[in-house]
């Protein structure tokens, strides 16, 4: 490698080393500035149709980034001290666990996280060459995703998915709050004195106590320090093996997008077709109740017996059912009726018009397009 490519590419390590600085410094900033630009692409789909392809560029671009600065903070946040860093939820500590010990585990979430974001773009801009395109788009997209699971059901040796399979963002002002062993040595005296005031520094080992809790606050401090079950297992047994009927009700979960997308593709031409909805329907709901079969099987109690972190999988599963009355033949045969007659009883009353309008903006984007209401 030439001398010029060498320092092109140090200057470009450098410049990558001041951004995730700035990143970390201004987390809570960074972070707000990321739910603004969400917030905005919410009301202009719909309002703006024409415009839809460039806002939801924005919103996946924006996800994108997020993503990447997901990491850098995580980063950031394993240089602190242990006692400084937040305590994280089951989920955090599942997917760190796995994403740390597998480098390819790591890499193949990160994938099936990237289309997630950027499905929906995909399609619009597939849309513009036909309907076939876009339906060949959505099915391989959805083969693509399975696969992606289907590798981390895998990795992980059989444990059930989580969504997302990647650990998300933890509280960022803990990085914009340093203790004052961390602070830069330009810190002023005041600032100092004001930091040894609130600890006690005993006298033989030198060793510094942190202050105690306000007094009117005990309880929830000492609530804050209790030990669940949970937080004392390892990070995989959050999650237990499936085997046998809990193994084909994973399958079953992992390649339902694939077989409803390849129905809607084959009878696309009749949007009020029953069939690819029923298909679809029945193997969610049916690899939920096999699921819980399974558990009721296998596990002293039955449900009572899942971890913490299984419940609220199985929990947001169940909420995912909810959206199969925005799909296919159910959304054009029952729901769009109600949404019109919703619509029209809040069109012309004070406030109730704007959700009018919200609903009625966002009917454009469930009738024309298949990933805004896919919840895998």
């Amino acid at each position: 490698m030439s001398t010029e490519a060498m320092a092109q590419t140090s200057s470009s390590f450098q410049w990558l080393n001041l951004y995730g600085d700035f990143i970390s410094k201004n987390a809570s900033a960074v972070s707000q500035i990321e739910s603004g630009l969400r917030s905005l692409t919410y009301i202009i789909p719909g309002r703006y149709r024409e415009s839809d392809v460039a806002s939801e560029a924005v919103y996946s671009c924006t996800n994108v980034l997020s993503l990447y600065h997901d990491r850098l903070l995580a980063q950031a946040t394993s240089k602190l001290p242990l006692s400084q860093r937040p305590h994280p939820t089951p989920h955090n500590r599942y997917t760190k666990f796995w994403t740390q010990r597998s480098p390819l585990y790591s890499r193949i979430a990160t994938i099936l996280q990237t289309i997630q974001y950027t499905e929906l773009l995909w399609e619009m801009a597939a849309k513009r060459k036909g309907e076939r395109v876009r339906w060949r788009v959505v099915v391989l997209l959805e083969i693509v995703k399975a696969l992606c699971r289907l590798l981390l059901l895998r990795l992980t040796n059989s444990r059930p998915l989580l969504s997302p399979p990647l650990p998300t963002r933890e509280d960022p002002s803990i990085l914009e709050n340093p203790s004052p062993q961390q602070q830069d040595v330009e810190t002023t005296p005041t600032s100092v004195e004001r930091a040894e005031d609130s600890r006690w520094t005993m006298p033989r080992t030198g060793l510094s106590l942190p202050c105690l809790p306000d007094s009117t606050d005990i309880s929830s401090y000492l609530i804050s320090k209790v030990l669940t079950p949970d937080d004392v297992k390892p990070p995989k047994a959050l999650l237990h093996r499936i085997t046998g009927k809990g193994e084909v009700a994973e399958w079953l979960y992992i390649l339902r997008p694939v077989i409803y997308a390849v129905a809607m593709a084959r009878w696309s031409g009749d949007k009020k077709n029953w069939r690819p909805w029923l298909l679809g329907f029945g193997i969610e709901y049916g690899a939920r109740q096999l699921a819980k079969q399974d558990f009721q099987d296998r596990f002293a109690g039955g449900l009572r017996g899942l971890t913490g972190l299984e419940k609220e999988e199985l929990t947001k599963r169940g909420w995912g059912l909810g959206w199969w009355v925005m799909r296919g033949a159910f959304y054009e045969n029952v729901t769009r009726g109600l949404v019109h007659g919703v619509a029209d009883k809040l069109r012309g009353k004070p406030i109730l018009d704007m959700v009018g309008t919200i609903i009625e903006d966002y009917e454009f984007l469930w009738d024309q397009y298949y990933f805004p209401t896919a919840t895998l």
